[in-house]
């Protein structure tokens, strides 16, 4: 399968950001895993934890940006050591060169974390990790949205932090029902369409991805589920030509930090001036982070699409 670097990057943050409920807001009850001890083994698919750890990590690094922002979100920041590179937010947070795509055993160990979090295990790291006696807790790409407040459940656990993991799952599942309730409540009769740009190429994500069904909870029409084949695992490669004849009513960008995408400059794409997403107003440029990250400012994405409806003339 043929990606570009920075989507394969993207991807590893991504992954699969799959598929939630067909609104979005679907919650399930997790039930009860046995409690943390010396080697957390956590999952997508794992429910959360409701016992904390026998002892609350005070080393902690995070090889995850998303496991980062749940981490600081739920009050853990203090506990963490050190996070990897790519973990720019929160703006505190105590970013080094340690990484997630190559993680290296001896470089971790020597921080002396009492827990690392990460997302994938790249380079065996976490048999290496685990000979080292060094807890692990694998918190894979979110498939759903019910992973994502899984994910932070399991976090509060393993931290403890499991009050402020809850209130933050509750705060999140009550914004995102109201966010898609009051848009969803003013959209037009025929649904709008739009189109998702992971990167200059023309890469994009269905609505079987978790950033497709953000906007499927909205209603709208992804024009790269009709190009999507069971080889691109969601991430369709669009060419210029097939999103020009789709004409999509809404363009997002995600790729505004890495590849300096902006609205102004879509316009001048050969053939794109007179797009209905153009001419009409909706380009919107993302946070590059915000939209491949499936952490607690999930909740942001949903309000950047909200506004971008809001500002569409009615009718």
């Amino acid at each position: 399968m043929k990606r570009p670097i920075r989507l394969v990057t993207a991807l590893g943050l991504i992954a699969a950001l799959g598929a939630c409920s067909d609104d979005g807001t679907e919650k399930q009850a997790a039930a009860p895993i046995e409690e943390a001890t010396t080697v957390v083994l956590a999952t997508t698919a794992a429910p959360a934890p409701t016992e904390p750890a026998v002892a609350a990590p005070s080393k902690i690094v995070s090889l995850s940006a998303a496991a980062t922002e749940m981490l600081f979100a739920i009050g853990a920041g203090p506990q963490v050591l050190a996070v990897d590179s790519t973990s720019n937010f929160p703006a505190d947070a105590p970013i080094t060169d340690l990484s997630g795509f190559e993680p290296n055993v001896e470089a971790i160990a020597a921080t002396g974390a009492d827990l690392v979090v990460l997302s994938d295990d790249m380079n065996n790291v976490v048999a290496g990790l685990t000979a080292l006696k060094i807890p692990v807790m694998q918190t894979p790409a979110a498939v759903t949205l019910d992973d994502t407040f899984a994910q932070i459940e399991q976090l509060g656990a393993a931290t403890g932090h499991i009050a402020q993991a809850a209130e933050l799952v509750k705060n999140m599942q009550t914004e995102i029902d109201e966010i898609v309730a009051e848009a969803r409540s003013a959209a037009p009769a025929t649904p709008l369409s739009f189109y998702h740009e992971l990167d200059p190429t023309y890469y994009s994500a269905t609505s079987t991805t978790f950033i497709g069904q953000i906007y499927k909870a909205f209603g709208l029409v992804n024009i790269a589920d009709a190009a999507s084949t069971d080889d691109d695992f969601g991430y369709p490669q669009l060419s210029a030509e097939y999103i020009v004849t789709a004409d999509p009513d809404l363009i997002f960008l995600a790729d505004v930090k890495c590849c300096q995408a902006n609205a102004a400059a879509v316009g001048t794409r050969d053939g794109w001036a007179g797009l209905q997403a153009v001419t009409g107003g909706g380009v919107i440029e993302l946070d590059d982070d915000i939209a491949s990250r499936w952490g607690p400012r999930v909740v942001d994405q949903y309000r950047a699409v909200a506004a971008a409806l809001a500002k569409l003339p009615v009718g």
